[in-house]
């Protein structure tokens, strides 16, 4: 492609040769849809034959007909503007967030709250973005971002990384936790259970180095006047296993509420008593990532975290 030759030839030309052969080949016509007058068309439609070195309209004839090379002409640059034409909406909306790729880090406390209507409501919005979801625990996603190969992660983050220079952070939504209970348990009977009520229990808790948010627990545990008996060989992460465990008798598993979303026969969700500890699930992102489509899903995360 010669760039340089390219840039001597004026758009309007073009525009102007193409109006012209809407017309019927008829300058007069062309003039009035141009709203120009007619000298003027003609000496843009001669300057832009002089450029091509040929000539585009056989006037010895009447009416007037494009050339061979005319003929060739307007269907090569019909195309090429509509290449054009294509290139700036796409650029616009690109721009707008309306097309391009995210990579979106979950666990099962987004996925079982906010995620489908986040989801939903950005498709809508724009489903030209390809989204990637990536399953990931909480230093994973925190990793993945500082390597770039993430655009937003959702999990409840410690709070060491909200200091973070290079990452933004948004609160989204707070939950509460549950004890999840085989069904014939004696403790089901209790709508609410008070805490000291699991100081003889075997616990299951999700794996505290990939989730740091149980040290809470734990520590709410102690102030209660217990140590809780946590069950060493169940180190679990995803919850369905986790509920297989609590199934089969191996112990009470600690939850956040969102499992409840999750009907697993043979399970009972009961809250603690005069508990107020909540997780709080966070949406993080690179202050500097400069995706169009980002800042689109940060404005529907606050949207839908508004309802």
């Amino acid at each position: 492609m010669n760039l340089l030759y390219l840039s001597n030839l004026e758009l309007r030309q073009i525009c102007y040769f193409l109006a012209v052969v809407e017309a019927g080949n008829n300058f007069s016509r062309a003039a009035d849809v141009l709203q120009i007058e007619q000298p003027p068309l003609s000496q843009r439609i001669r300057s832009l034959e002089k450029m091509l070195k040929v000539e585009l309209f056989d006037r010895r004839r009447r009416p007037l007909q494009l050339t061979a090379a005319g003929k060739v002409f307007e269907q090569e640059t019909r195309l090429a503007l509509t290449s054009l034409d294509r290139a700036i909406a796409q650029a616009q909306r690109t721009s707008r967030g309306e097309i391009g790729f995210l990579s979106i880090g979950i666990a099962s406390s987004i996925a079982n709250t906010l995620l489908p209507d986040l989801l939903r409501t950005f498709r809508d919005r724009a489903p030209q973005v390809e989204l990637e979801l990536r399953e990931l625990t909480a230093e994973q996603q925190i990793q993945e971002l500082r390597h770039h190969r993430l655009n937003i992660g959702f999990e409840v983050f410690p709070n060491r990384f909200a200091q973070d220079d290079h990452l933004a952070a948004h609160p989204i939504v707070a939950e509460s936790i549950v004890i999840a209970l085989p069904e014939m348990h004696p403790l089901v009977a209790h709508p609410h259970i008070p805490l000291i009520a699991l100081a003889n229990e075997a616990l299951i808790l999700p794996s505290i180095e990939a989730f740091p948010f149980y040290q809470e627990f734990v520590a709410c545990c102690e102030q209660a006047g217990f140590q809780p008996h946590i069950v060493q060989n169940a180190k679990a992460t995803w919850m369905l296993t986790i509920l297989s465990l609590v199934v089969a008798g191996v112990g009470l598993a600690i939850l956040p509420s969102n499992v409840q979303q999750l009907q697993r026969q043979g399970v009972v969700y009961r809250t603690i008593q005069h508990n107020t500890l909540t997780r709080q699930i966070t949406a993080l992102w690179r202050r500097d990532d400069p995706s169009p489509a980002l800042r689109k899903f940060l404005a529907v995360i606050q949207e839908v975290a508004n309802r």
